[in-house]
């Protein structure tokens, strides 16, 4: 059998995310040929994204351990540990963790939404500026070079 890519964890980008949570870069465009991204999430508690949708790719995220809420096109839910979502795009959604921590993992098709993790993380290879968070300005910016609206506020 042949293995077209394969990356062990110390192989694997990892980006410092939102509320210093971590994201690894488990697949990306470069690996998939443009069809898929894979990562990884591991957050605290009250971490959550802008309300927000894709124009480009659908999302399909996985609660690994941990517990969520989820809204999608405004209706809440909870997730619990082992729960699956699909969003297809132009579909407005967000989360926030409940739980102490939690470990998500999410994939998009096609790829390229690890771009904009990229341009408004960090990657945790490289010395942490002074000061160093993800401002709603760069997130903005992140989101509308890779195909994201912000429709509002996180939840």
């Amino acid at each position: 059998m042949t293995m077209p890519y394969l990356a062990q964890p110390d192989q694997q980008q990892k980006l410092e995310w939102l509320d210093g949570g971590q994201l690894a870069v488990l697949l990306d465009s470069a690996a998939t040929d443009g069809q898929l991204t894979v990562g990884r999430f591991t957050v605290s508690k009250g971490e959550a994204p802008p309300y927000h949708l894709h124009t480009r790719e659908d999302e399909v995220f996985m609660l690994l351990k941990g517990s969520a809420l989820l809204w999608c096109d405004d209706e809440e839910r909870e997730l619990s540990e082992g729960g699956i979502v699909f969003l297809p795009k132009n579909v407005p959604h967000g989360y926030r963790i409940t739980s102490d921590t939690a470990d998500l993992l999410m994939m998009c098709t096609p790829a390229g939404i690890e771009g904009m993790f990229r341009h408004a993380g960090r990657d945790k290879a490289t010395p942490r500026p002074d000061g160093f968070g993800i401002s709603m300005d760069r997130m903005a910016e992140a989101a509308d070079l890779y195909g994201q609206i912000i429709v509002g506020p996180p939840r």
